[in-house]
């Protein structure tokens, strides 16, 4: 496979997990955290960092808009629910080493 097929197929696939996480906006980010050590906001900072690495700027708004679907405190107020006492335990837990 040659580099440029490779980069479309890679870009292909971070579409399609972008917009599933779109679509499934009753898994939570700390859940996310807890079982697979990344979230939303983690992908929205990579994106970013690619951005910047390239020489594209781009705030932390703009890339998380780009991976929510619209503005990071909308998305908040409409999907986000407070963490129970069980999954900070876990993400404390999880993520102690950090």
């Amino acid at each position: 496979m040659d580099d440029a097929t490779r980069t479309e197929l890679e870009a292909a696939a971070f579409r399609a997990m972008r917009d599933h996480l779109r679509a499934r906006t009753d898994v939570q980010n700390i859940d996310m955290m807890n079982l697979a050590g990344f979230c939303r906001n983690c992908l929205s900072r990579w994106y970013q960092e690619a951005a910047e690495a390239r020489g594209v700027p781009m705030d932390k708004e703009t890339a998380r808009e780009l991976v929510y679907g619209e503005p990071y405190d909308q998305w908040r107020a409409k999907h986000q629910t407070e963490a129970s006492d069980a999954q900070k335990a876990a993400f404390a837990r999880s993520h102690a080493e950090h």
